[in-house]
């Protein structure tokens, strides 16, 4: 069986995320409403606006669905704005489904216009940064994989895994890393 991928797809950088999954050799799916979650291996959660991606999941009733698919184990990745949305803690406080044991800062990184590029402190890994937030607490049940500035930056818990910056604009590595080796976990009849 294939391993199928969801990306959310209710506002932000969806599309580049689709892009990196396909080039993967991984099938993607657009998640726009609870159905689209049924027979998935996968979730990507895009960059764009925390706000107003829960106010467009709120609107479709789309939260018991998502904590739903994340109590499963599948996996999970948040990028920028999806960072923010699985962290325990957010400042400027606001809502967050909690799957990161984190606390983190939006926008810590600065505006639109303070947008830039590094590598990580190991010199391993592009990194873009997108008015970005910063990780400013970690549990003690979450992994840190790489880090800027001494700041984490991508850290995983069990299969969630989160990025402050955006891998997908640096092609397939870390996608292929945490779906590939996914077991599809749906049968083909959820799949239709």
């Amino acid at each position: 069986m294939t391993v199928i991928v969801g990306v959310l797809a209710l506002q932000g950088g969806f599309d580049a995320h689709v892009k990196v999954l396909e080039a993967a050799g991984l099938p993607a799916r657009l998640v726009r409403t609870a159905a689209d979650l049924d027979g998935l291996d996968g979730l990507v959660l895009p960059g764009g606006e925390s706000p107003a991606q829960l106010r467009l999941i709120a609107r479709g009733g789309l939260e018991p669905a998502l904590q739903a698919f994340a109590a499963t184990g599948r996996p999970v990745l948040g990028t920028c704005a999806g960072l923010i949305l699985l962290a325990r803690a957010v400042t400027p406080k606001q809502h967050s489904l909690g799957w990161l044991d984190i606390a983190v800062d939006r926008n810590a990184y600065g505006t639109q216009l303070d947008s830039f590029e590094a590598e990580d402190d190991a010199g391993t890994r592009r990194l873009v940064f997108i008015r970005a937030p910063a990780i400013v607490e970690v549990g003690a049940g979450v992994e840190i994989l790489a880090r800027f500035r001494g700041v984490p930056v991508l850290v995983r818990q069990g299969s969630v895994w989160g990025a402050a910056y955006h891998p997908e604009l640096d092609g397939p590595a870390l996608h292929e890393k945490i779906f590939a080796a996914a077991p599809p976990r749906s049968s083909p009849r959820d799949r239709l």
